[in-house]
């Protein structure tokens, strides 16, 4: 099990690096995280849904996502409440206070899955949530050392240099732990060194000494690691400045539940395309071709907070002006007339919000949600598509009806389009990643396809970084700890 001392250590990408070096040794390696926050989720092909990290980790180790990789995922819808996601499916909603009673009977689901996922592995690799250190959350814990303990799982500690305080983070966390939890750990990892490693050589040595660990390594910084699909909004807002030679400029409003925004990951590979995040406060850039509304996990809340910043108007005068817009999932429900929450989804029942009014269609948000794994063709051009849908609601409309966005596979239409094709919507995540839907997006938009395949360049940092991670780390020992 990888534990870290704090968030945002690099511990979901260690995993996937991992997988992916103890699978091309033959192994059957499977990913698992018992308990994961995140609105970045993933289809699964057992028809549920899990974390995007645990999906990254399962295409690392060359197995196809399972719902029992990630066996309770959180999705905020608020600062203190989200819904809960157990084996893939939606159990409820549960405000932060709440949800301390319900971890120790979510405790049997994550047994249960991680008990399936060890009896068809050689290895299975468990990444824990947070901090380890979190000890006035202890009680009831199912994602950490209470995971460790109930599952008897050895520990390697995960401490970030570059965030400065990594010696006090590795010792700290071993003096706040109890004698037990403390002793299921066996060793540590330094992450993301930047310089001579040489250099902290004493570093490994006190931290060795102080708490009595194994030092695993000291991995050095990975700077493609940003271009894997990130787990939370930390990767989103990735370090970077404005391409100034970029030929097209695609705008995307940030909103505070924005979900599943590695959508706009393929876009920001493409060299002739400046993906540019409008922050709160800004207005959206004039010289944008195409406003791109990603989904979102608290639709209403998101559609108001929009009107808030004045981006409505913007995207109206945005089309006037000759630019296209488009919306996914979430972003598409905006793009309508109305929505309607009649059962009280996300939050008050009875709720109906005016949407932008670009699209001639309206959404009822529903209880059941829909998961699905889809190929089509867009309308008219015949451009193919492969994707999932993940969104609860249903839409319709003369927009939806009449000038539908894609024909799917499975026997029916998806999406919609406005009378003057400036504005279009769709309920399938992950256009971008099909190398058709992106070659003709760039096409319509004015500028040249690189010719990116953009489902190789995320197989090819991966095998780069468990390069870097078998150069680094001591993986024999590491797989000796888990084979004790």
């Amino acid at each position: 099990m990888v534990q870290g001392t704090g968030s945002n250590v690099g511990k979901s990408l260690l995993v996937a690096g991992l997988c992916r070096v103890f699978a091309r040794r033959g192994l059957q390696v499977r990913p698992f995280k018992p308990q994961n926050m995140s609105n970045n989720a993933a289809v699964t092909a057992d028809g549920g849904e899990i974390g995007r990290a645990q999906a990254l980790q399962a295409r690392a180790a060359g197995v196809a996502p399972s719902v029992h990789m990630n066996p309770v995922l959180l999705k905020p819808q608020s600062e203190i409440g989200s819904q809960v996601v157990v084996q893939g499916h939606v159990v409820g909603t549960v405000r932060a206070r709440e949800y301390q009673f319900w971890k120790p009977r979510l405790l049997e689901a994550v047994l249960d899955s991680f008990g399936r996922l060890s009896d068809e592995a050689d290895l299975v690799l468990v990444e824990g949530a947070g901090s380890a250190s979190e000890v006035n959350l202890r009680a009831g814990d199912i994602a950490n050392m209470g995971f460790a303990r109930a599952a008897d799982v050895p520990v390697v500690l995960v401490g970030d240099i570059d965030r400065g305080g990594v010696i006090a983070s590795l010792v700290g966390t071993k003096a706040v732990l109890d004698e037990a939890d403390a002793a299921m750990i066996k060793g540590f990892i330094v992450n993301r060194f930047r310089g001579d490693p040489a250099l902290f050589d004493e570093g490994m040595r006190i931290i060795a000494e102080r708490t009595g660990w194994t030092a695993m390594g000291l991995v050095p910084h990975f700077a493609d690691a940003v271009r894997l699909p990130a787990e939370d909004g930390l990767g989103l807002r990735r370090a970077g400045t404005r391409r100034r030679n970029a030929s097209v400029v695609i705008a995307v409003p940030v909103t505070p539940w924005i979900s599943n925004f590695d959508d706009l990951d393929p876009l920001r590979e493409e060299p002739g395309i400046d993906v540019v995040l409008v922050e709160p406060g800004e207005p959206l850039p004039v010289d944008a071709a195409l406003v791109l509304l990603p989904g979102s996990k608290t639709t209403i809340d998101d559609l108001l907070y929009i009107r808030a910043q004045g981006w409505d108007i913007d995207l109206k005068a945005h089309v006037r002006q000759g630019g296209q817009v488009l919306g996914l999932c979430g972003g598409y429900q905006m793009l309508g007339q109305r929505i309607e929450d009649p059962f009280g989804i996300e939050g008050e029942a009875g709720r109906s919000v005016e949407g932008l009014g670009l699209l001639d269609v309206a959404t009822t948000l529903t209880a059941k949600k829909h998961l699905e794994a889809v190929t089509g063709v867009t309308i008219p051009d015949g451009t193919p598509l492969s994707g999932y849908e993940i969104h609860i609601g249903q839409t319709s409309g003369p927009d939806a009806s009449d000038r539908a966005f894609a024909r799917l596979d499975a026997g029916r239409l998806d999406g919609a389009v406005s009378a003057d094709g400036r504005v279009a919507g769709t309920y399938v995540h992950g256009l971008f990643t099909d190398d058709r839907q992106r070659k003709r997006w760039l096409e319509r938009l004015g500028a040249e396809s690189s010719g990116l395949a953009y489902e190789a360049l995320v197989d090819d940092i991966l095998d780069r970084f468990a390069d870097h991670l078998e150069a680094y780390l001591d993986c024999d020992r590491l797989f000796a700890i888990s084979a004790r």
